[in-house]
Formats: structure tokens, C-alpha cells, sequence
């Protein structure tokens, strides 16, 4: 489906009964919806779930251009708005957890819950020539090359050698992403700086983080639960960046209880 937020189109998906409580789930740079396909079929029965493609991902619209975080929630604000939907629980992973926080702290009250996986709330400045870099190959190459560095990050080798088919799967989604949209998302990532506003804050927080993220590691995730009083880390084994779908059992478990407690 398709609704019309912030002057552009988004696509997004409503699973789940009518009348539950709802769960809006945000993927990471270079995703989809799809990669939340394991919560959608583990939580539909209990939440009326909201998945969506982020500006310039999925079947979302990629205006060219620099984007911010503001930008992004500004988004998601406004496709709330048009769903009519006044109080969500969130969930966001990696670029989503970033959506997350900015969202939070400028539109409080609107987030149940608020679940960061994979994420941070700061970029020391040595990282902004690494998203700089990828910019430049993206609108040069195009997706292709960033492909396989992108897999060697988000999973480990274990989980690569063994499930083929879901690596793929992301693969697929990692080279279909338009290039203006990761560019423009490229451009707002590096600058996120929300340690200190953390404690602003009020709803419930839930940390999740792979325990072997090379991205965004388990240190980023402790220097959030650390600077967000009250909140709960849970660090999943045997899991690299995009942890929901290599430990999604453990995922869903730990998602679940939070949200169940709150």
C-alpha cells in the first residue's frame, strides 16, 4: 500500500488483527520491509503491525538529494498521521534505531516502547570518510560493489555458509535499493549525536545488539543503555549486524517480552 507523507510516496504493509495495540517496525540502510518477515509472522497474532520502506528504500520514493534523520521521522510522523495512528510501539534497527531516537526526542509521547537494535547515538567524526567513500562508489557503480562488503558485515561466516538462501534474499534487497535513496541516507546516518539527549527520553527502552555487530557493536549498544535510564540490553550471541534475522528466535523472544512488560 501506498500513502502519501511528507510530499512523497511510502509503501508500507499493516499485518496482524485490527484493534491490538500497535508495533511499528523500521529496517536498516540498503533494506526493506522484508527483512522483518520473521517478527511479522512471530507477532502478528498479539500487535497490529505497521512495516514501512524508509525514503528512498523498498517501493518508496528516492528523491535525490541529501536527507537528515529529522527528515526520515518527519516521515514517519506524517505516515502515522495519515494511518491515524496517535501511540505506537516502535522497533528499529541499525538506521531504523536511528529514526528511533530522533523520532522520539522530537515528537514525544507517540512511542509506547521504543526498541533500538544495532544501533547507535553517535559516530565518532573518524566515520564520516567511511559513509563519504560509500557515497561516492554508489552514485559512480551503483549497488553491486558495496554487496558483498555489505554481507561480510551484517553476518557472520557461520550463518553465510550455512543459510545461502537468506543471504541472498538480502542480497537481492541490497542491489534493488535505488542509489539516490542510499546516497541521501548515507548523507544522514554519520551525523547522528543523541548520546546526551538519551535521558530525555520517557517511554520504556529496549537495547538489542549482535554480539559479534562489527557496524554498530556491542560498546555503541552499552554507551545507550548506559545513557538511557531504565533501559534493558540484550546482547544475542552468535549474531552479527542485522540480528533479527540471524538469531531471530532470540530476537523476537527478547522483543516480545519487553513488549509485553510495557
Amino acid at each position: 500500500m501506498k500513502a502519501n507523507a511528507n510530499g512523497i510516496d511510502v509503501h508500507y504493509e499493516l499485518h496482524g488483527r485490527e484493534g491490538a495495540p500497535w508495533l511499528t517496525l523500521s529496517h536498516s540502510l540498503a533494506c526493506s520491509v522484508r527483512m522483518w518477515d520473521p517478527q511479522i509472522a512471530a507477532l502478528k497474532d498479539e500487535y497490529r503491525i505497521l512495516a514501512y520502506d524508509t525514503r528512498g528504500h523498498g517501493a518508496s520514493e528516492a528523491p535525490k538529494g541529501a536527507y537528515t534523520l529529522e527528515l526520515l521521522a518527519d516521515d514517519l510522523f506524517l505516515l502515522l498521521k495519515e494511518l491515524k495512528i496517535g501511540r505506537t510501539h516502535f522497533c528499529g534497527l541499525s538506521m531504523g534505531g536511528m529514526i528511533g531516537q530522533t523520532f522520539a526526542l522530537k515528537y514525544p509521547g507517540v512511542f509506547q516502547t521504543l526498541t533500538l537494535a544495532d544501533t547507535t547515538s553517535h559516530y565518532p567524526a573518524e566515520a564520516a570518510p567511511i559513509w563519504a567513500e560509500r557515497i561516492k562508489t554508489v552514485e559512480s557503480k551503483g549497488m553491486e560493489p558495496l554487496a558483498e562488503p555489505t554481507l561480510e558485515r551484517w553476518f557472520t561466516e557461520p550463518f553465510r555458509k550455512s543459510n545461502a538462501a537468506a543471504v541472498n534474499g538480502i542480497r537481492k534487497l541490497i542491489v534493488s535499493t535505488p542509489a539516490a535513496g542510499y546516497a541521501g541516507c548515507c548523507h544522514a546516518i554519520p551525523k547522528i549525536n543523541l548520546t546526551a539527549r538519551l535521558k530525555e527520553i520517557k517511554c520504556p527502552i529496549l537495547v538489542i545488539v549482535g554480539a559479534d555487530d562489527p557496524g554498530t557493536p556491542p560498546a555503541m549498544a552499552k554507551e545507550i543503555h548506559d545513557n538511557a535510564p531504565g533501559s534493558k540490553l540484550v546482547v544475542l550471541p552468535q549474531a552479527a549486524h542485522i540480528s533479527n534475522l540471524e538469531q531471530p528466535e532470540g530476537f523476537t523472544r527478547a522483543l516480545r517480552e519487553f513488549l509485553r512488560k510495557n
